[in-house]
């Protein structure tokens, strides 16, 4: 049935809006399409060259994505999300994931490869010269990126070339009047100082031979020897030198009949060794709880001081009266402003007992770094100096959201100055930066460099000169792991995740009652 009512009186819709594309849209979208590629083009080679087909997959798919998304004109809201998501996973989930999974190995110095590389390495590493074997004049080269020796032999004059697949003739070499080989067709000669840089990389690289390996004596000498220790598969043993180690697959090592291992191993999961280490430990458990105490005191100690400082000023150049505040500002965020590592060093020095300023102004000798009580306080006080302005500038911008009309209305009400400030702006101000401070005492809790920088965890007692007075758990931990002459990084990350555990559960305690507050002063 026809309609009567006319075509042009039918009510049309309305045109769909365009949406504007911003320069900020336009930028986004170049800069995430450029690092996508920058990232393809560096990461695709060595994952093609190790065969690494699954990640280069899963990066393909990726790249196929954020291509796809930032061609198209829709879902606006993602292209936005998507940098902030990856940005996230890459720099606080996997982080944090490949910590607890270190946490369960026995990574570490003598445990970094698998078993095949630890083999590899004790022979090698065992090699010594026999008499009458050969010796030849070396020169580092490289061919492209690898690691290759220059042999040249001192009777003959002969020129080799040597890898980890072996020797091989080189003609065309040109030699220098020592014997050093000066150039190579296709090779690209090492000087000294580049030699020296590597020294650890030619130090390392065995050439096998029929008669054995070549290993470099030095930087311009290579000699042929073979190796004392070699291994069997049939026993999965080591032997050599008159006696003979079991693989210990649980331990990531060849162990003897006697209990000792070889220094070189490979890496194993061990599950909760690094952990039980922390707890059963007498070394480590005996000063956990004491460390774990002033580390509470110190971060603590160190929100409570710079918040009543910073705040302490902010109020002062808040009130309506003060002239000049812009100066007064521009002055007191120069500590933060200036490099925490340089301020940190140069406290140290103020402190020192002997030309330190702090005794010459004040006519003392107090050896500051040298007790115990004392120690705390410097760095107590070092950490306040650099953290005040950080909680004068949040200050600042929290009073700046709370009305006048608050406070007048108090003091018209007959409240004092301090009552008002404590019935009003305080608990205002809590409620505005309560999640601040909580941030601020989980970076103080693992703030490393102001110890490492200021006492280095000192004073030590006589008695143990592992734990100091100053120590928390983070400096504690890295000398822990680091301080015994190798790198155990299975067991620093799992008591890294123990202080993760400490600080996480205070920080949700500390935001329940934040809860609380903000639904009282809601």
């Amino acid at each position: 049935m026809p309609s009567d009512v006319p075509e042009a009186a039918k009510p049309r819709r309305a045109p769909r809006p365009r949406r504007e594309i911003t320069t900020a849209y336009v930028v986004t979208r170049i800069a995430v399409l450029a690092v996508t590629a920058a990232i393809l083009l560096y990461a695709v080679p060595p994952l093609v060259a190790a065969r690494a087909w699954i990640a280069l997959a899963v990066l393909g798919v990726v790249t196929a994505a954020i291509v796809c998304l930032y061609l198209t004109r829709r879902l606006i809201p993602a292209k936005y999300l998507i940098p902030g998501t990856v940005f996230l996973i890459a720099f606080q989930v996997f982080p944090i994931l490949y910590t607890v999974s270190t946490a369960f190995t026995n990574f570490g110095d003598g445990h970094r490869g698998d078993k095949q590389s630890a083999v590899t390495a004790i022979e090698t590493g065992s090699v010594r010269q026999a008499p009458g074997s050969p010796e030849y004049t070396l020169t580092a080269a490289v061919r492209g990126d690898e690691l290759v020796f220059l042999l040249v032999d001192p009777e003959t004059r002969r020129v080799q070339t040597g890898s980890g697949e072996g020797l091989a003739p080189l003609e065309g070499a040109r030699l220098g009047v020592t014997g050093k080989v000066l150039a190579a067709p296709g090779l690209t000669v090492l000087t000294a100082p580049q030699a020296a840089a590597r020294g650890e990389e030619i130090a390392a690289l065995a050439v096998p031979t029929a008669g054995g390996l070549i290993k470099a004596n030095g930087l311009s000498r290579a000699v042929e020897g073979r190796a004392a220790l070699g291994y069997d598969p049939a026993c999965d043993c080591v032997r050599g030198d008159g006696d003979t180690w079991t693989a210990d697959e649980a331990r990531g090592y060849f162990v003897n009949a006697g209990g000792e291992h070889l220094a070189q191993g490979w890496q194993v999961d061990v599950g909760f060794d690094n952990f039980a280490r922390v707890l059963t430990n007498p070394t480590i458990s005996g000063y956990f709880a004491g460390v774990f105490g002033w580390n509470v005191v110190f971060a603590l100690a160190s929100v409570v001081t710079t918040f009543a400082l910073g705040m302490g000023v902010a109020l002062a150049l808040h009130h309506p009266r003060m002239r000049g505040t812009r100066f007064y500002r521009i002055a007191l965020i120069l500590p933060y402003a200036m490099p925490s590592f340089a301020m940190l060093l140069v406290w140290r020095d103020l402190f020192n007992r002997d030309f330190g300023l702090v005794n010459q102004l004040l006519g003392l000798t107090v050896d500051w770094m040298g007790e115990p009580v004392t120690a705390r306080f410097a760095v107590i006080l070092v950490n306040l100096w650099l953290g005040f302005p950080y909680m004068f500038l949040v200050t600042t911008g929290a009073l700046q959201a709370i009305p006048r009309e608050l406070t007048e209305a108090a003091s018209i009400d007959g409240a004092s100055p301090w009552h008002a400030f404590r019935k009003v702006t305080l608990p205002l101000l809590l409620v505005a930066l309560t999640p601040l401070l909580i941030s601020s005492f989980a970076f103080n809790f693992n703030n490393f460099n102001a110890i490492q920088l200021t006492s280095e965890g000192g004073p030590f007692p006589a008695e143990n000169p592992q734990v100091g007075a100053t120590d928390l758990l983070i400096t504690y931990t890295f000398r822990l792991a680091f301080g015994t002459g190798g790198a155990q990084f299975g067991f620093a990350a799992a008591i890294s995740v123990f202080i993760f555990a400490i600080v996480a559960l205070i920080s949700v305690v500390a935001f329940r009652r934040t809860r609380r507050q903000e639904e009282v002063y809601a």
